[in-house]
């Protein structure tokens, strides 16, 4: 069973997101922050000093876990964001261990395929 702290219209994204990645058992949340809270977790948490779309906390990672998985947080800021579904989608799939900056391509073409069956 899948478990979402998030706005019921998100559901679905994050839901999609996260069949396709193989995860049926879990806990994640989505939050929404301002410009400035976005700039202060990327400072922090990146050494970049600007706000941006999406950023993902995952906790447990990938590999086997003893009972539900806690996937972690994903933080988005609407003033960044063009399409709050796709930052919902590439957030939950970062969760589950997927990085587009090292996997030639694989997480953004099954973010694709995710974003096209909704």
């Amino acid at each position: 069973m899948i478990e979402l702290d998030a706005d019921p219209s998100l559901r679905a994204a994050a839901a999609a997101a996260l069949a396709a990645a193989g995860v049926d058992d879990g806990h994640l949340s989505i939050a929404f922050v301002d410009a400035e809270r976005m700039r202060a977790l990327n400072r922090d948490h990146r050494r970049i000093d600007r706000p941006t779309d999406v950023l993902s906390f995952p906790v447990d990672g990938p590999g086997p876990v003893s009972g539900p998985r806690e996937l972690g947080d994903v933080v988005i800021c609407r003033e960044y964001t063009k399409d709050v579904t796709e930052a919902v989608v590439h957030g939950v799939l970062h969760l589950c261990g997927y990085d587009h900056e090292a996997d030639d391509g694989e997480m953004l073409a099954l973010q694709d395929r995710v974003l096209a069956s909704l």
